[in-house]
Parts: C-alpha cells; sequence; structure tokens
C-alpha cells in the first residue's frame, strides 16, 4: 500500500471553493510528486492571499489543474485502491479534489486521529501548525505552503502511527486501518476552541446554556463548510 501526504491552497474554506496549489508527496521519498500552482475557475481573494501568499497574477499563465498534464497520473494516484491518501482536516482537501472530479478511495485524515489518541488532553488544539512546534517537529519550512505542510504532516503522521502501534499494541498494518476507520467516522467535539464558550467542555456549556447549542446547530447547518463533526456533536446533546 502506498501512502502519500497531500495539502492544498485555495480559493477559500468553503465546499465551493478551488484549489490553487496542489502539493503531494510519498512516503519517504525525498522529492514531492508533485508540487504546483494552478489557475483556479474563480479569483483567489485577497484575504486568502494573504494567507498563501498566492495571488492572482501568480498563477495567470498556469494551466487550471484539470487542463494540466500531471492531472491524469494525479486522478489516478488519488483514486487507486492501493494508496493511503494522508491530510490534516482531510474532508476539506477531499472535497477541493472532488470539485475537479478527483474521488479519494482510501483516506486518513491526522486531524481526527490525533484527537482520538489525545485521551489526556495533551495538546491545547489539534491545528497543525500547533502541533509542528507541540511536537518540536524541526523543519525549517514555512506555514501555509503547500509543500512545506506536507513535510510537517509527514512526520506528524510517523509520530501518530507509532503513538497508534504502542496504544492499540498492533502492528503497523492494523494501526493504519483503524486510523483510516477513525477518519471516517463524525468526529465527537470534546470543547470549544473558539467564541464566548472557549475552553469550555461541549458538555458544560449543554448544561448550562442548551439553547446556545441550538443556535450554533443552526448555523452549522447552514453553513457553507463542511460542518459534519459539529453537527454531529450537537445532535447528540440536542437530542
Amino acid at each position: 500500500m502506498k501512502i502519500i501526504f497531500f495539502d492544498t491552497e485555495t480559493t477559500g474554506n468553503g465546499t465551493k471553493d478551488f484549489l490553487c496549489q496542489l502539493a503531494v508527496k510519498e512516503r519517504g521519498v525525498a522529492e514531492p510528486v508533485v508540487n504546483a500552482m494552478y489557475k483556479p475557475p474563480v479569483p483567489i481573494p485577497f484575504e486568502c492571499s494573504a494567507i498563501h501568499h498566492i495571488s492572482n497574477k501568480m498563477v495567470a499563465d498556469r494551466p487550471s489543474f484539470k487542463d494540466a498534464p500531471e492531472y491524469p497520473a494525479l486522478k489516478a494516484l488519488f483514486e487507486s485502491d492501493d494508496t493511503i491518501c494522508v491530510a490534516h482536516n482531510a474532508a476539506f482537501d477531499e472535497q477541493i479534489l472532488k470539485n475537479d472530479d478527483i474521488h479519494i478511495k482510501n483516506l486518513l485524515c491526522t486531524f481526527k486521529v490525533i484527537r482520538e489518541l489525545d485521551t489526556e488532553g495533551a495538546f491545547a488544539m489539534h491545528k497543525l501548525q500547533y502541533l509542528r512546534y507541540a511536537l518540536d517537529i524541526e523543519l525549517e519550512v514555512a506555514a501555509h505552503e503547500a509543500f512545506a505542510d506536507v513535510l510537517v504532516l509527514e512526520q506528524l503522521f510517523e509520530y501518530e502511527l507509532a503513538k497508534a502501534m504502542a496504544l492499540w499494541n498492533c502492528d503497523e498494518a492494523a494501526a493504519l486501518e483503524k486510523m483510516r476507520v477513525i477518519s471516517t467516522e463524525p468526529l465527537a467535539i470534546r470543547a470549544f476552541d473558539f467564541g464566548k464558550y472557549k475552553g469550555k467542555t461541549i458538555a458544560e456549556v449543554a448544561a448550562s446554556d442548551i439553547g446556545y447549542l441550538s443556535w450554533l446547530l443552526d448555523q452549522k447547518k447552514h453553513s457553507d463548510k463542511d460542518e459534519r463533526d459539529w453537527i454531529y456533536t450537537l445532535e447528540k446533546y440536542i437530542s
């Protein structure tokens, strides 16, 4: 089974956005499978350029992703039964690739896996760049650049895999399969990391302000982002 790590930089964080950069790396191979920018079918908003520093001028002469010569090989790689595709907050990147007609067969989400493995609440948050420093991942790379994030992602994956094998007392193949299954299931969110209840558990807020959870559920259901984990969590407490 081939393991690849991938990251996208995009025109936004909604379900109808498109990639403007894609980086893919195979496990243990130094050179990227691809690390390229593409011209998306919609303009890149300035607020997105301020994060990933890719401007409309930079992609003006680039092909669209689907017109790029490497697209057929990448589509075959992502859609292969023999490839495990690893990303952080993978549902978002999965949707971005779906918007360009790539349908991943085997997806592994390091965000969901670290939430599952962090049974003692050792990490205040589970964002990739936070974990980069919390785990002392020593890499001379910038943040919010696709290939740089892929290098961090690979190291995070190796940490998770080793921890999973020890915690579940199993070999690599069994740990990978369980990590993959966790990645397909809705994530039960434990606590707020935003807003007026930041730091409070969902259970604490449910006991004191169930109306807020009902209001938040309605917001999440009408969001243009992938909010399936929040919807799953809130419905558990409200039902």
